[in-house]
């Protein structure tokens, strides 16, 4: 009987660690080429990410205050400032203040009494700036503090007016009541801390819209006094 042809002269070891070596110099290849392009694949998510905190923020405070905000994204500028409108008021309130004025000349005296209603307005000067910056160490949103816009009068109730006998009231006295009515409301409005309040206002609307991902400060810089 003829026996059968050895298995070790029909294969062909020399092709077979060709063809091993050819296989492992490609997957050596694939993951050297996978592994170079990763940094790049993943700053272009992280530069996208950037992009979209960004927009979001943009989109935020454009809905809050009506003002587009200088945005800069990984030292690029995105958008400039942009706003159709001088102020944004956030909180107002309700003030009222009274004022009694005595003179007594030659014993003769004169006596007025006035109340005010006023309303307080606090918020911003959209003129100064406000910018976002988004980079991979942080994101932050800056703008002035809040101040109070104005001290608007609403009424004025006259409560007492007494001329004396050689004594009368005159335009000027009542002028400078009225004068005298709107600093005790500006200065209640300030007593009141308006301006943090609408400052608060800002922070927690703004983060009421793009919630805690990622985190954001939000810097208040001194105000410059509006006109």
């Amino acid at each position: 009987m003829t026996a059968p042809p050895s298995f070790s002269r029909h294969f062909n070891w020399t092709l077979a660690f060709t063809v091993i070596g050819l296989s492992t110099i490609a997957a050596a290849v694939f993951v050297f080429n996978r592994c170079a392009s990763l940094p790049g694949r993943t700053t272009k998510e992280t530069v996208d990410q950037m992009e979209r905190v960004g927009r979001d923020l943009r989109d935020a405070i454009v809905q809050i205050a009506q003002l587009q905000p200088r945005v800069t994204i990984n030292n690029r500028v995105y958008f400039e400032q942009t706003s159709p409108i001088a102020e944004l008021a956030l909180v107002s309130q309700k003030l009222e203040v009274e004022h009694e004025f005595l003179h007594t000349w030659a014993g003769s005296t004169k006596r007025l009494r006035l109340h005010g209603t006023y309303t307080a307005k606090a918020g911003f000067d959209l003129r100064q700036e406000f910018s976002v910056t988004v980079a991979p160490e942080a994101t932050i949103v800056r703008l002035p503090h809040a101040q109070i816009l104005g001290v608007e009068q609403n009424a004025i109730e006259l409560l007492a007016y007494e001329n004396g006998f050689w004594n009368p009231i005159s335009g000027a006295d009542v002028q400078a009541e009225l004068i005298t009515l709107g600093k005790l409301a500006r200065d209640r409005a300030a007593a009141r801390n308006l301006a943090a309040e609408a400052d608060e206002s800002f922070r927690t609307q703004l983060k009421g819209r793009i919630g805690n991902t990622p985190p954001v400060q939000v810097i208040f810089y001194p105000a410059r006094k509006s006109d």
